[in-house]
């Protein structure tokens, strides 16, 4: 049962990625030079196709607001994510993170997040802070209907709160350069995980649409879910996310995303504002 709920969650997913490879068969797809600037991971949930750039650090932090629906509101603070280059195509990542409220924080895709314990909706949270640390490198350029991709292998550690065991993590992203100043990307990730002698795995797709308005501002769309497969308590939930952002330089940034649940299990609503900048 549990594999076919999952199954039947991946449907529009899958065909977002059908759409997308259409369309980058288009004229013209992908002819656009690239631009220096800053890409974070903190955007959407979905991360960044770049890498930082060999030899450049970048520095990035958030604060989130979830309005649980049978739970105390989370607030999660300050999601610092650090990053340096080792080469243009190979970044390390280090962040640290604090929540504390009625539910664990799912909405934060980059940084110290990841996936959170499997917990029974409406349970008590209280407090948890933990360090994050991965390793990102760039699998393949865009080159026509080829995407442009990157891979992480990432995990983090509780260092306070109810849980201390270290949860090892992998994602795959990829996207196109569209035409007409569009972005379109999506990603996979996936957590190996265990609770009490309960052996499951966790899924969290996503895909998001983006356009730039301009030399500074851009806007997106996103979905994601996150649902569990093979567990005694099923964990199903989807988000919608609009969200924008604007750069004051070329390494200097600041966004907000909103976003709401779309069945039961998942927040009434969340909201995200952050920074970001390199060096």
């Amino acid at each position: 049962m549990h594999s076919n709920r999952l199954r039947d969650s991946f449907v529009s997913y899958l065909l977002s990625m059908i759409m997308a490879t259409i369309l980058c068969c288009l004229p013209g797809f992908g002819q656009e030079g690239e631009v220096d600037e800053i890409e974070t991971e903190r955007d959407s949930f979905t991360q960044a196709l770049s890498t930082v750039g060999q030899g450049r650090f970048a520095v990035e932090s958030a604060w989130s607001f979830i309005d649980n629906k049978n739970a105390k509101d989370t607030h999660s603070l300050p999601e610092l994510l650090l990053r340096y280059g080792l080469t243009e195509n190979v970044e390390l990542q280090f962040g640290t993170n604090y929540e504390v409220g009625g539910e664990p924080n799912l909405i934060s895709g980059g940084g110290a997040e990841g996936f959170p314990e499997i917990e029974e909706p409406g349970g008590e949270l209280e407090e948890e802070a933990k360090i994050f640390y991965g390793l990102k490198t760039r699998v393949t350029d865009q080159n026509g209907w080829l995407p442009e991709s990157a891979f992480t292998l990432s995990g983090y550690t509780p260092t306070s709160g109810p849980e201390t065991t270290t949860s090892l993590l992998a994602g795959y992203v990829f996207g196109w350069e569209l035409p007409g100043d569009w972005h379109w990307a999506s990603e996979v990730r996936y957590r190996f995980a265990s609770a009490e002698g309960d052996h499951f795995n966790t899924w969290a797709p996503s895909t998001v649409l983006k356009r730039s308005f301009g030399e500074r501002t851009e806007a997106h769309m996103e979905y994601f879910g996150i649902f569990s497969d093979g567990s005694e308590q099923e964990l199903v939930r989807h988000f919608i996310s609009p969200g924008i952002h604007y750069l004051l330089t070329p390494d200097f940034e600041v966004g907000t995303r909103v976003g709401w649940g779309l069945n039961e299990q998942s927040a009434n609503f969340f909201s995200n504002i952050g920074i970001g900048f390199r060096y």
